[in-house]
């Protein structure tokens, strides 16, 4: 199945640490009430995933007069696109060394951890924001996430000790 990109965005600073890119792909099944990007519910929303743009995003990733701290992936559920993202996540980390991988996901830490596929991505990326999006907690003084339930998770501390560890 191909995977379809909602959006690709330079120079984000409100996904993340830093200045960043941002990576929204398509396709969700959580149907959050009150999701800010609900038109990537749809799998084949935007354009599809091509070579062409993951060669575009690790040349990004290391522009050689701007310091970008990394990329930060988001949706859609990108969880439900691993076979899509594996290859680029893969990228990252062989070519764009220094630079760290935010990813968010209507799944909690402990739902993507029981899931073979969803733990090897997971374990290739740094921080995690978890959780649906709860519109009866809903709190925009938040950083990085929408409601109060939603956790921002240090991925390789967490899986070290079998829970998740607060990043912040």
């Amino acid at each position: 199945m191909t995977m379809y990109i909602a959006d690709y965005k330079k120079f984000d600073v409100i996904n993340g640490r830093g200045l960043r890119h941002s990576l929204f792909t398509s396709g969700c099944t959580h149907h959050c009430k009150g999701c800010f990007n609900a038109a990537t519910w749809n799998f084949n929303y935007g354009t599809p995933y091509t070579k062409e743009l993951e060669d575009r995003i690790i040349a990004d990733l290391n522009m050689p007069d701007v310091k970008i701290a990394g990329l930060s992936i988001l949706g859609g559920e990108p969880f439900q696109n691993v076979e899509g993202l594996s290859g680029l996540i893969t990228r990252i980390r062989h070519e764009c060394l220094g630079k760290d991988i935010w990813i968010w996901s209507g799944y909690t830490f402990e739902e993507i951890v029981a899931d073979a596929d969803k733990l090897k991505l997971l374990s290739d990326c740094d921080v995690l924001i978890d959780g649906k999006f709860m519109l009866e907690e809903r709190n925009l003084k938040l950083k990085w996430r929408g409601s109060n339930n939603q956790r921002v998770v240090h991925i390789k501390e967490s899986l070290q000790a079998g829970k998740p560890v607060s990043y912040e």
